[in-house]
């Protein structure tokens, strides 16, 4: 493709063929085009010369960047790549709902596809878990990639058929303008609590982040779906309504979807959801009750798109959760009973508090959790996580996360000030293992922090690693059965 054809920045450049894109250096090849990105600890530019001796063809950066090949300027190189990529891969599923907020983007971005599927339509989901659809399976290294695999993945979905498409939106990737060239039909706030405060510094900012979705990238006269229940609903519901978005609110002040009642059972969750003036009595197999106001997003995401709640309420029966999302990923059976172990990606100080609230009414004996913090990460909410897991949990046990370049004893020593009562052991798979042999009949265990990873970072190497597979194992053991 020429590259006067993909951007009129190139009007006064030599109208060269571009063959590829890429903001790595290292994955130039002929002809593509560089994009020396600024960041926040390299600017993008030192890579250049490395760029153009692997073949870059030309070079996005920011104006008075000189280089042997021909310059494409731009005062906002990352909004500008993003731009560029729509163009390199027009394709895109016919209808694509973003969804963004601190927790829940996973559960409802996995629920809308099941709801959409359960309609006869070929849906998927991107974001934490990958790209998956039917014919289509693509693993992803962030929640929003770069705008480059976001625009290949996109194009590459809708050649396999894909019409319907939820896309967790994430904060980082809607401030550095990775999502800006996706054509937006629908969008979804869940909440908003702390989370990335290394990057963003307040809640404002954050916040200002995540709302780019709904009152810039959706287009004017589109739908947001709010969970009225979550932190910053009412603001959004303003910020939307004030940017020329309809918003419609679902939740305990839902207009669209009233959440009227949750009782937590043996095998999910009986709810009464109001619509239209008619009442909904559903058993959702879910766990915790934070799962109802994911489940009602999604039906508000599906019902936005054409369908009435007659047919959409009834089918949330049918929808299973994400994995690592409150994941059952092992029963210990005692003589006199069970204990459940569940696995859930849980890793801010609200997440820990809604996991613990929501496990509690299906415990019948005590609630257990292991938990950590990640390294190179937002130091203050380490204690705060601690805390939260002290206040909802019988038996709190301290160890490792991704520790990445950190001290991992410094990590848990954090969290631990917000827990001083709690078993801290460095090893994570001997405290999952500790903490199931401290488990009875009718107590329950969740193992908070990781999900559905599958690697543990220490230093610079991922090492193989599943909470789920532990969980199992733990799940199988014989000692102390009674």
């Amino acid at each position: 493709m020429k590259l006067q054809e993909m951007t009129a920045l190139a009007r006064r450049l030599p109208d060269v063929e571009i063959k590829g894109l890429t903001a790595d250096s290292r994955a130039v090849r002929e002809g593509f085009l560089f994009a020396a990105l600024p960041g926040t600890k390299i600017d993008g530019r030192k890579f250049i010369d490395d760029a153009v001796r692997n073949g870059a063809a030309a070079v996005l950066a920011r104006p008075g960047t000189k280089a042997p090949v021909p310059v494409l300027e731009s005062e906002q190189p990352r909004l500008t790549l993003a731009q560029l990529a729509m163009m390199f891969h027009p394709q895109q599923p016919r209808l694509i709902a973003g969804v963004t907020g601190t927790n829940g983007k996973t559960s409802v971005a996995r629920f809308a596809s099941q709801l959409w599927s359960s309609l006869g339509h070929h849906a998927g989901s991107l974001g934490t878990l990958g790209a998956v659809a039917p014919g289509y399976d693509y693993a992803l290294k962030h929640t929003t990639p770069d705008p480059v695999e976001i625009h290949q993945v996109l194009s590459g979905m809708a050649a396999v058929g894909t019409t319907h498409l939820a896309m967790e939106v994430s904060s980082h990737g809607l401030s550095q303008y990775r999502a800006d060239g996706v054509n937006f039909s629908l969008a979804a706030f869940t909440n908003l609590t702390r989370d990335h405060f290394d990057y963003h510094e307040t809640f404002e900012d954050y916040y200002h982040a995540k709302r780019r979705l709904f009152t810039q990238l959706l287009p004017r006269g589109g739908t947001v779906v709010i969970n009225t229940d979550g932190p910053f609903a009412e603001r959004a519901v303003e910020d939307a309504r004030a940017a020329g978005r309809r918003p419609l609110t679902v939740g305990r002040k839902g207009e669209l979807l009233a959440l009227r009642r949750v009782e937590p059972g043996a095998t999910g969750l009986r709810v009464e959801v109001e619509a239209e003036g008619k009442s909904y009595t559903l058993h959702l197999p879910l766990v915790g009750s934070f799962q109802a106001d994911n489940a009602l997003v999604a039906a508000g995401l599906v019902i936005a798109s054409g369908y009435g709640p007659s047919l959409v309420l009834p089918k949330l029966e049918q929808i299973s959760a994400a994995p690592g999302r409150m994941e059952l990923a092992g029963v210990r059976r005692f003589k006199s009973g069970t204990a459940g172990i569940y696995v859930d990606y849980a890793h801010t100080p609200a997440a820990v508090e809604t996991v613990l609230e929501a496990i509690r009414p299906h415990t019948a004996g005590r609630v257990h959790i292991v938990l950590g913090a990640g390294g190179d990460r937002d130091k203050e909410k380490r204690a705060l996580m601690g805390k939260a897991a002290s206040m909802g949990a019988d038996h709190v046990v301290v160890t490792d996360d991704n520790p990445r370049t950190e001290d991992p004893a410094l990590i848990r020593a954090d969290v631990a000030k917000g827990a001083p009562k709690a078993e801290v052991i460095g090893d994570r798979r001997e405290a999952i293992l500790a903490a199931a042999r401290n488990l009875r009949p009718g107590d329950t265990l969740v193992i908070a922090g990781k999900g559905h990873e599958r690697g543990q970072t220490i230093g610079t190497v991922t090492f193989p690693f599943s909470d789920v597979e532990v969980a199992r194992e733990a799940a199988m053991s014989d000692e102390a059965a009674a």
